[in-house]
């Protein structure tokens, strides 16, 4: 797609801003019709989609996980796949094969891979050759079966799920895969209260089309705020910033973070990237064509819980990498 904004006046770009926001409220409207709460995980999905990059989810069974992206595919007119992960299963059954008919030749069949939307349910009970044929497509948009390549839809979006409940069968997606993931969410509990709603909302005594979502986003509109995100303005200043808050998890004794001495391995520059678009992506959701600081820390956990590897100390302490997050940003000075 050719970028819609190339040459359009900063005033032209506020409207387009201002105008999104709306669409995004709607699409939060949308999507609290099926699923109660979780507007934490709602906002960073979207920030996600609206970076092009993919989410790892962190979550035990029957929190709505696949309800989530398949009622965000739904109102956005989206197709939706689901491949549940498991110890037998092949990189074929994810990119799909190229097979012969007789009369008909070769011919290929397109695996679940090719959605907008696809949900890669318990990624870790794959063995690591079929992670990466899934990884590879997210990272190179593509994927070559047999001997032809083929490119995946736009948009494609992934969000992989992980039970950190049960360790047993599993295979540990390896640091420099899970560094292609955008985000990591840890999704929780309901409140009481809203687990009161869900029982008189839940998907298993209604059908899905019960819920009658308006789609209020296109595919081509997705398109078009991802382009949008580019635009919005970041200041030096922000830009240094981002790059301390990521520097203060290599050296954490520049900064006077205690916690740091928990800490094995920094975010890699891939984080710094990563907090400079997705910093854009939540100024954007919140209507303003400039970030500040506060966009930033808005999407620091999400953007380095993953990439901090802890030492022996930190794992055997259980250290969550948040504690550290935050000390990080409570100690990093903005300018």
């Amino acid at each position: 797609m050719v970028d819609p904004f190339a040459g359009v006046s900063p005033s032209d770009l506020k409207k387009e801003v201002e105008s999104y926001q709306h669409k995004f409220g709607l699409v939060r409207a949308e999507i609290s019709k099926v699923v109660v709460g979780q507007k934490r995980i709602v906002n960073s999905l979207i920030q996600a989609l609206l970076c092009n990059g993919h989410v790892l989810l962190e979550g035990i069974p029957g929190l709505g996980k696949t309800l989530l992206v398949r009622t965000l595919s739904s109102i956005t007119g989206s197709s939706f796949s689901r491949i549940q992960f498991t110890p037998d299963l092949l990189p074929t059954d994810i990119i799909g094969i190229t097979t012969y008919e007789e009369g008909k030749g070769f011919y290929t069949v397109k695996g679940p891979i090719f959605a907008n939307f696809v949900l890669a349910d318990e990624i870790n009970r794959a063995p690591p050759k079929v992670q990466s044929a899934l990884l590879e497509g997210m990272q190179e948009r593509q994927v070559t079966i047999g001997k032809e390549t083929f490119r995946l839809p736009f948009p494609f979006f992934v969000m992989a799920t992980e039970n950190p409940v049960e360790q047993l069968g599993t295979y540990k997606l390896p640091e420099a895969q899970l560094d292609r993931f955008l985000f990591k969410l840890n999704i929780k509990y309901p409140t009481f209260e809203e687990e009161l709603i869900i029982l008189k909302q839940n998907i298993t005594t209604k059908d899905f089309a019960d819920f009658q979502l308006t789609p209020v986003l296109t595919p081509e509109e997705i398109i078009r705020a991802q382009h949008l995100v580019k635009y919005i303005r970041l200041d030096t200043k922000i830009e240094q910033y981002i790059v301390r808050v990521v520097e203060a998890t290599r050296d954490p004794k520049k900064y006077n973070v205690e916690s740091g001495k928990y800490v094995n391995f920094g975010a890699s520059p891939r984080s710094s990237i990563a907090l400079f678009i997705a910093s854009k992506a939540n100024a954007l959701m919140r209507g303003s064509d400039v970030v500040t600081p506060t966009d930033v820390k808005a999407v620091a956990y999400d953007v380095l819980r993953h990439r901090i590897i802890l030492n022996f100390e930190g794992q055997a302490e259980e250290v969550d990498p948040d504690v550290i997050i935050e000390e990080v940003l409570q100690k990093v000075p903005i300018v």
